[in-house]
């Protein structure tokens, strides 16, 4: 279950990061802004892979949204700092562009962090029966009401 969040929020943050990269990449902007669009776009598809489950059992997307904004925000910072840590640790990583190799062999990396960095997030929220567990609930699998 916990996996299962979190690679939710890892796809959302790759595709996030790797538009961000390509949009920061295309118009020339500086490390510190195309971080700042590719963590943005991070949370909208984090959010929108999470939410769209919600809205196909016919919740409303404000609902859905607020539910799933309380389940992933941790979880998406947590990766989103760890993964740009990284990242910035890295040699290179944040000049690399996306024909750069070391871009492609630093982003899994940062990814894999970020994911084991996200994942104790992740089963701790659940054993609080917050994070996805709000989701799950949501989505009816799990009802505790007779």
């Amino acid at each position: 279950m916990a996996v299962s969040a979190t690679l939710h929020c890892l796809t959302g943050c790759a595709i996030g990061e790797v538009l961000g990269l390509i949009i920061g990449t295309a118009f020339g902007l500086s490390n510190g802004i195309t971080t700042l669009i590719a963590i943005a776009l991070a949370f909208v598809f984090g959010f929108g892979l999470s939410t769209l489950p919600l809205i196909k059992t016919g919740m409303r997307f404000g609902a859905a949204l607020s539910i799933v904004v309380a389940a992933d925000t941790l979880s998406i910072t947590t990766m989103e700092i760890v993964d740009n840590a990284v990242m910035y640790a890295i040699p290179g990583a944040m000049h690399a562009t996306l024909i750069d190799p070391l871009f492609w062999i630093s982003m899994p990396i940062a990814l894999i962090v970020a994911f084991f960095a996200a994942l104790p997030v992740n089963k701790y929220l659940l054993s609080k029966n917050k994070g996805h567990a709000l989701t799950m609930e949501a989505l009816g699998g799990h009802n505790h009401h007779h």
